[in-house]
């Protein structure tokens, strides 16, 4: 038996220079004394301290489980802190996730996004934790179905014995707080039929058939929701576990060669391609954007986080990311139009029924409506 380690990934934007562009320094440097005071005391065993864009990413790995209240806390206070240097520089947007003044136990519901995963230590231990900006947790949708369900994408679904019967999609409601399991590939088409809308619908675990064995997790904050407005778009991160009966870690970053559309760009109102950018790119300038991503990989031995390494630091991703300049591009250019600002349902968290409000004594009806319009049903 392997020692039973939890990784928990968790991030808020708790201000950053110039906009939303990136932490101050100092900020990363107080989240992490936080910690190392905590690793000192043998609170967690091993931790790291990043950013993408204005997200502090905070991962630490301990033997305390998913939820537990005194890693909560450590993250709580980490962000706290780094919230009073926001203060003392005057940076903008400052404390902008932390939707409470007190920590009740728990940091789901309260603004920072969480992603835990508690398992058991195999041999040898290779993990992927993704770090996004700038978009939602649907994001992950298209890619990790990709990853554990489409055999053009992973080769380990046809011919890895361990693969081949396939995977268990955890499908979340982010609107109504519940969730469906589904098996690829026999519910395939029922999986898209959900994820396909990703503002709503959310993949939040992943499963292998065979045994069980939890492979994928993903924040499913959506901090809109959560807050009744506007107060930043979700900026998700996901834990994948690979090798050894699971995807390859190729496998897992070939699905993000495609820089699909995902929401969150500029105030979180308008569509935008992923681009798969390294640490050195892990900042939000045009536009506040694009939306873009950075995989860090490790190997977990004993809780000792072995690494980074940072795997879209390859020239194999310079053609993605060209693509993606093409399409921010192509975007941009349709400015307030759909479809790069995002629908009315999601525009109802913005300011937007702000400006609907001053003029709806200026709305003239028109009786009978013109042909082919109906009233929407309630």
């Amino acid at each position: 038996m392997g020692q039973r380690t939890t990784l928990s990934v968790i991030k808020a934007d708790v201000g950053s220079i110039a906009g939303h562009h990136m932490p101050h320094p100092d900020q990363l440097a107080v989240c992490t004394k936080v910690l190392a005071e905590a690793k000192r005391r043998g609170v967690i065993i091993d931790f790291y301290v990043t950013h993408v864009g204005d997200d502090i990413q905070l991962l630490m790995t301990h033997t305390k489980g998913v939820d537990s209240s005194e890693i909560h806390g450590l993250a709580w206070e980490a962000f706290k802190e780094a919230t009073k240097v926001s203060k003392e520089l005057g940076l903008y947007a400052a404390g902008q996730d932390l939707l409470s003044e007190a920590f009740s136990g728990n940091l789901r519901g309260m603004g920072p996004g969480v992603a835990e995963v508690e398992f058991e230590e195999r041999p040898s231990e290779p993990i992927i934790t993704f770090h996004a900006d700038k978009t939602e947790p649907g994001a992950f949708n298209l890619p990790l179905f990709r990853v554990f369900a489409d055999p053009f994408n992973t080769a380990g679904l046809v011919i890895d014995p361990k693969m081949h019967e396939g995977f268990i999609f955890e499908v979340f409601d982010v609107y109504e707080g519940k969730s469906v399991k589904l098996s690829a590939p026999d519910e395939m088409y029922d999986i898209l039929a959900l994820i396909g809308t990703q503002g709503r619908y959310i993949i939040r675990r992943v499963f292998r058939k065979a045994d069980g064995l939890i492979t994928a997790v993903v924040s499913t904050e959506r901090l809109n929701l959560i807050a009744g407005r506007y107060v930043g778009k979700d900026d998700p991160v996901a834990i994948v576990r690979t090798q050894h009966g699971l995807p390859a870690v190729g496998e897992v970053l070939e699905a993000f060669a495609f820089p699909h559309l995902v929401a969150g760009w500029m105030r979180g109102s308008h569509f935008g391609p992923l681009m798969p950018v390294p640490q050195r790119y892990a900042k939000v300038t045009r536009f506040d954007g694009p939306p873009r991503i950075i995989a860090l990989g490790w190997q977990v031995k004993e809780g000792k986080l072995i690494g980074p390494a940072d795997l879209f630091d390859d020239v194999a991703f310079d053609e993605t990311r060209r693509i993606a300049q093409t399409i921010a591009e192509y975007m941009r250019r349709h400015g307030p139009f759909m479809p790069h600002r995002l629908g009315p349902e999601e525009m109802e968290y913005t300011t937007l029924p702000q400006v609907l409000k001053k003029l709806e004594d200026r709305f003239v009806k028109i009786s009978p409506p013109p042909v082919g319009v109906h009233k929407r049903e309630a």
